[in-house]
C-alpha cells in the first residue's frame, strides 16, 4: 500500500483520503501551519510544508495539496513545484468513470466519487471536480478550478483558471466560463461570464 503525506487537514483533505483508501494507498501523515486538535484518522503531523523536517520527508513521499480553496491551493503549489521540486500526484477515486480519450493532467487532480468525465474533455493541473459531478464531453477544465459537487457541464465548455462552480450549477453547452470566477450553488448558466464575476441564480445573474 503506497503511502501519502497530505498538504492540510480539514473536510476537503477527509475526502481526499477517502479516496486514496479507495485505491488501496494510505495516508499516514500531514502538514498544516498548526497541530489539529480534531485528527480523525491519527495521522502523523510533520510541521508546516516549508519546515525543514516535512520537506525532507515530502521529498521522499507521494503528497498532495488537500486544501479546497484554489488561492490558497494554486499558492501552496507554485511554491512547492518550481521552488522545491516537490512532486504532486493525482486523487482519483475508483468508482468514478473517465473516458479513454479525455486528457487528464499528472499533478494534483482531485476526481471524487461518481465523477463523469466524458470525451474529448481536458481537465488540468490542481483542479477539483467534486463528488457526483458531471464533465461532458470536449469540455476544458483550467488550472485550480473547482467544480462542486453534482455539477453539471454541458458538452464545450469551458471553466478558467481559479474558477468555483457550486454544488449542482448547469452550465449549457458551449459556455466560456472565464478566470477567477464564482459561480453560486444551484446556478443555471446560460451566457458566457467575463473573467472575475460572481454570478449566480436561474438563469445566472
Amino acid at each position: 500500500m503506497d503511502r501519502i503525506i497530505i498538504i492540510g487537514y480539514s473536510g476537503h483533505s477527509f475526502v481526499v483520503n477517502s479516496i486514496f483508501q479507495s485505491v488501496s494507498k494510505k495516508v499516514y501523515a500531514y502538514c498544516d501551519a498548526t497541530e489539529k486538535s480534531f485528527n480523525p484518522f491519527s495521522l502523523e503531523y510533520l510541521g508546516k510544508e516549508t519546515d525543514a523536517s516535512a520537506l525532507e520527508k515530502l521529498l521522499s513521499n507521494s503528497s498532495f495539496i488537500a486544501i479546497g480553496d484554489n488561492k490558497i491551493r494554486k499558492k501552496i503549489y507554485e511554491n512547492l513545484i518550481p521552488n522545491l521540486n516537490i512532486s504532486l500526484i493525482n486523487a482519483i477515486h475508483r468508482n468514478s468513470n473517465i473516458c479513454n480519450s479525455a486528457k487528464i493532467g499528472d499533478s494534483n487532480i482531485m476526481i471524487s466519487a461518481g465523477v463523469i468525465i466524458n470525451p474529448l474533455s481536458v481537465i488540468e493541473n490542481g483542479v477539483i471536480c467534486n463528488t457526483g459531478c458531471i464533465i461532458e464531453h470536449e469540455c476544458v477544465v483550467k488550472n485550480f478550478a473547482h467544480i462542486g459537487p453534482g455539477t453539471i457541464l454541458c458538452g464545450n465548455v469551458t471553466v478558467g483558471e481559479n474558477s468555483f462552480v457550486g454544488a449542482g450549477a448547469v452550465v449549457k453547452q458551449g459556455i466560456k466560463i472565464g478566470n477567477n470566477v464564482m459561480v453560486g450553488a444551484g446556478s443555471v448558466v446560460v451566457k458566457d461570464i467575463p473573467d472575475n464575476a460572481t454570478v449566480m441564480g436561474c438563469p445566472a445573474k
